[in-house]
């Protein structure tokens, strides 16, 4: 048997994610030379190198590779230990990883602020990444539970809708097109559009709405932020498509508003994704619950104050 400690699976892993020593220490609370030593002890243990350096980055061996699957699967088999005995005392403690996509991070942290009010014992990371981002963290079992719009297609990961997300198409306020009424897909052909990366939600429902009026995709710059998209629609760069939760104060300041263009809103859905294989801790179950009921209340305003008189 290897002579491999957890604590130092533990710290490989975090080096492996990060690829970056410093970083690893400052999340473990530890030094950097402890982690290099843990390292180095767990390189002697197996009598492979873990990592390459190459000027100042760093890579995984092949050995480091290997060693990254199993540690993971280690580890979370350690955690879902400690789930089923937490759950089997009635406990409610833990430490829940939830990953989101930039959009979703304008009406998430109130909706965990809310959380932690009802579960104060259990610690909450939140990710906000680009939607490749928040699917590798899921992947690499670094995500309890992700939030996004699209989701993934494939067997690995499962998904289920909780609210919807309208998208609509922005401008600003002495836009031409502002006080019109109506206005159909082929008189936004002629526009700048500010459009998100390929391969984000939000910029594939842009490319299927032209391509479902089979009209071309108007010129356009590609932005890697909402905050970006937003900026520059007021600075009269072009229009935006966004999601209509994201630019609420912008709407109250009267910096942007919303184009009357027939087929908008397009209304998706936001999705929680998990791994198929994982089992949910007692945290993530408890956020998964709270988010769907949180979610039906925000659908259902009436039926939820009727349901809170009731209780009372």
């Amino acid at each position: 048997m290897l002579p491999i400690s957890l604590r130092q699976l533990q710290v490989f892993e975090c080096v492996a994610r990060h690829l970056n020593h410093s970083r690893a220490a400052a999340e473990l609370y530890l030094s950097q030379p402890a982690v290099s030593m843990q390292i180095k002890q767990t390189e002697h243990a197996i009598g492979l190198p873990l990592f390459d350096q190459v000027g100042k980055k760093l890579f995984l061996t092949e050995a480091g590779r290997e060693l990254l699957h199993h540690a993971r699967s280690i580890l979370q088999t350690m955690q879902d230990m400690e789930s089923v005995f937490a759950e089997m005392k009635g406990l409610e403690h833990g430490h829940l990883n939830i990953s989101v996509v930039s959009t979703a991070n304008y009406f998430m942290p109130q909706l965990l602020a809310k959380f932690i009010q009802l579960h104060p014992s259990i610690n909450v990371s939140l990710s906000v990444a680009n939607r490749d981002a928040v699917l590798k963290q899921l992947s690499d079992n670094v995500a309890d539970l992700a939030i996004m719009g699209q989701p993934p297609e494939g067997t690995d990961m499962v998904s289920q809708a909780f609210m919807q997300n309208p998208l609509v198409v922005i401008a600003a306020p002495d836009h031409p097109l502002a006080t019109q009424t109506r206005i159909q897909p082929r008189q936004l052909s002629s526009e700048t559009f500010l459009l998100r990366e390929i391969g984000s939600g939000t910029r594939g429902v842009v490319e299927r709405f032209f391509a479902s009026h089979r009209l071309p995709l108007p010129a356009h710059m590609e932005m890697d932020t909402n905050e970006a998209i937003k900026q520059s629609v007021h600075a009269r760069i072009g229009i935006g498509i966004i999601s209509r939760p994201a630019i609420e104060l912008e709407l109250e300041t009267h910096r942007l508003c919303i184009l009357d263009v027939d087929g908008f809103p397009i209304v998706r859905n936001w999705h929680i994704v998990q791994r198929r294989n994982k089992r949910l801790s007692t945290a993530a179950n408890a956020f998964l619950k709270f988010l769907l009921a949180e979610a039906e209340r925000l659908a259902n305003p009436a039926a939820a104050s009727r349901a809170s008189r009731s209780g009372a």
